[in-house]
């Protein structure tokens, strides 16, 4: 009884302090992931932020490797409200999710989906049963949300767990995924703009940056950005750009444009292409790369 009650009280307080806690975003200027899975042998595969587009007058992160090689998966964040949304483009419709909450609080009910990953696209209910403050490998704080399926929800049967400011612990997309090694697997590392946050190193032996270096993030092309309009698109910050290529969705390249000058800003006339999704491949000058997506109306 005495164990219980110190856990009662342990709990308490660590919740009264982590509800003053200040909100930490889930998407920075660049993301990676890393996911492993001991199915059949140990694996660990990455997917990480690549690039950013405007849809509607919106601003989203292009998701990118693993299971979003396809590029079409989008991510945005509303930092005020504390929610995280995907708007997803597949050749038959275009779909939004609310993916992450994290204003709910203990006792609140959460509808959770899992677009395009192995666990049920619609998850069903999820209750959250408790929030806990936990330090990462960062040395900071993390709220860690733990949710288990509501009652009558006969869809998803084990429980889900959340970290602010990283996401699931099983794949990013899958809010409602259970992690587990052994089966779909469960997230191992995760960086935020060239930092180490996050690691479970139960299956691997060590955490390793795959994509790009602290130089490809800090300089060079990761600062180049695209705005678009009816009928143009403008780069900004390209004075390290020397070729845009644009590709349709399907991959096949469509017009390719030179900045030899490099110019601090331009731009390319987009009235010409046919309404629908496209990606833009700028190169520069030391062979780093960046892609963004953009969609003509």
């Amino acid at each position: 009884m005495k164990i219980k009650l110190l856990g009662v009280v342990i709990f308490f307080i660590g919740h009264c302090s982590i509800t003053a806690q200040e909100y930490v975003p889930l998407l920075d200027s660049y993301n990676e992931w890393k996911l492993s899975t001991c199915y059949f042998g140990c694996i660990t595969d990455t997917y990480y932020t690549n690039g950013d587009t405007l849809v509607d007058g919106t601003s989203y992160k292009v998701l990118d490797g693993y299971h979003y090689i396809s590029r079409s998966f989008l991510l945005r964040e509303d930092v005020v409200e504390k929610k995280v949304y995907t708007k997803i483009y597949l050749p038959s419709e275009e779909v939004n999710y609310l993916l992450y909450d994290f204003s709910l609080e203990v006792g609140d009910s959460f509808e959770m989906f899992n677009p395009a990953t192995p666990f049920p696209r619609e998850g069903g209910m999820f209750d959250l049963d408790s929030i806990i403050n936990r330090t990462l490998v960062d040395g900071n704080n993390y709220r860690h949300f733990y949710f288990s399926p509501s009652a009558g929800n006969t869809v998803s049967t084990e429980n889900a767990v959340w970290i602010e400011g990283i996401g699931s612990l099983s794949i990013l997309t899958a809010p409602g995924g259970a992690p587990n090694i052994n089966e779909v697997g469960h997230l191992s590392c995760f960086y935020k703009s060239g930092t180490h946050v996050y690691e479970n190193l139960d299956s691997i032996t060590k955490c390793e940056r795959a994509i790009l270096s602290v130089h490809d993030i800090k300089e060079g092309l990761w600062n180049v950005n695209i705005y678009t309009s009816e009928d143009a698109v403008e780069i900004i910050n390209a004075s390290d750009v020397v070729q845009v290529t644009v590709y349709s969705i399907s991959g096949s390249s469509i017009a390719k444009l030179n900045n030899p000058t490099n110019a601090a800003n331009f731009s390319f006339p987009t009235s010409n292409l046919s309404e629908g999704l496209y990606i833009l491949k700028m190169d520069g000058a030391q062979g780093s790369t960046k892609t963004f997506k953009f969609l003509v109306k």
